[in-house]
């Protein structure tokens, strides 16, 4: 275990960039062995889908109420615009609208 007195929260963080850098790395070198042929692209493209449904329905199904809005108001946002910079924005300030207004 590292404790993160004395120089080890950096530590910590250095380990988190490389392990990123390595994984990052590893996938370039990975898919210049691979020849991308159609069933590889459909496998990338249905892969974004899923890590995005793997990180919101946690939020959808265990988060509070401000992070159900903002997910609402991301959603909305974008099916609506089609742009997904505006559709963060709105979901950034639904969560921080809604969780100003819910401080007691």
């Amino acid at each position: 275990m590292i404790s993160t007195a004395e120089g080890g929260a950096l530590l910590l963080i250095g380990l988190m960039a490389l392990i990123t850098l390595l994984t990052r790395i590893g996938g370039v070198l990975m898919m210049s062995l691979l020849p991308v042929n159609a069933r590889v692209e459909s496998f990338i493209n249905a892969m974004s889908g899923s890590v995005l449904i793997a990180v919101l329905v946690p939020i959808a199904v265990e988060g509070d109420s401000g992070a159900r809005l903002a997910l609402l108001a991301t959603a909305g946002t974008m099916v609506l615009s089609k742009r997904p910079m505006l559709a963060i924005a709105a979901g950034i300030v639904v969560a921080a609208l809604s969780r100003w207004a819910l401080v007691p």
